[in-house]
């Protein structure tokens, strides 16, 4: 038995099939951990999404940004973007199946006994591992309830505000978590956000730098991995953190993780 953990897939479903028979996966047996951004800009989201709903408990899933943005194009909050390769799933028989299905996953989801943390773009410095978790948990109730999901994504885009405040309340504080949890590179000793840098870790605006490289993190001495953030290549210098997006989408590689021992395997992407 073991335990994968793959970077964003974002649609690419033939490099993820191939990666799998490389390491000889058994959905019986072991378990593969998606880090969110399952679908999207990919060839293939609808194929994706049913193989890894398919995988039931197998499969262990975060979301990531596409992932909440394709359920706000589902309701009409949020219009298509150029590159957007959603429709595909909006005209499937099954489409809202899927989108329920969507709703049940985390936001982090952390093993004890592996002693990981997943979470699709970060932790902010300022929350250990058991409040972000905490927060997560926020997040997914609301998503989860048929009677408020709809509301928290009309209200789900934005940048304000930047920073955690545990005062915040209502539309504001969902925001600030989700944020944190799915769009996050580059924030400041404080968890304020800055959202205009995308590149590699050097091109941190001054008074900012990477999440995982601020000094005294609640959650320094976690193992978190995460995607999200394909510029890094795959690699931190942070001993605990593992960066697992590696391009796909954009012609790089799909790249998995076995848990146990820490071997990456990695496929080229067309």
């Amino acid at each position: 038995m073991a335990t994968y953990a793959v970077g964003d897939i974002q649609g690419c479903l033939t490099p993820l099939l191939s990666l799998l028979e490389q390491i000889d996966f058994d959905p019986k047996a072991d378990k593969l951990w998606v880090a969110g951004d399952l679908i999207n800009r990919g060839p293939q989201s609808l194929e994706t999404l049913r193989f890894i709903r398919k995988l039931g408990d197998s499969a262990v899933v975060v979301l990531g940004n596409h992932d909440l943005s394709f359920l706000a194009i589902v309701e009409g909050f949020q219009a298509m973007r150029d590159g957007d390769t959603v429709e595909e799933i909006l005209r499937a028989p099954d489409c809202d199946e899927l989108c329920y299905w969507l709703r049940q996953q985390k936001l982090v989801h952390h093993d004890p006994e592996l002693a990981y943390t997943m979470v699709h773009a970060g932790i902010p410095p300022q929350w250990s591992i058991k409040k972000a978790l905490r927060r997560s948990a926020e997040v997914e109730e609301v998503l989860q309830d048929d009677d408020r999901y709809q509301d928290f994504l009309l209200h789900m885009f934005g940048s304000e505000p930047r920073q955690w405040d545990k005062s915040l309340r209502g539309n504001d504080r969902l925001r600030i978590i989700t944020n944190y949890f799915t769009r996050m590179r580059f924030c400041d000793a404080e968890g304020q956000l800055e959202f205009q840098a995308k590149s590699g870790p050097d091109s941190a605006p001054k008074g900012f730098k990477p999440w995982y490289k601020i000094k005294n993190r609640k959650a320094n001495a976690d193992r978190i991995v995460f995607g999200h953030w394909a510029a890094l290549q795959g690699y931190t210098d942070a001993e605990q953190v593992f960066a697992l997006d590696t391009g796909c989408v954009w012609g790089g590689s799909l790249t998995v993780m076995c848990l146990e021992d820490q071997t990456r395997y990695s496929c080229a992407c067309d």
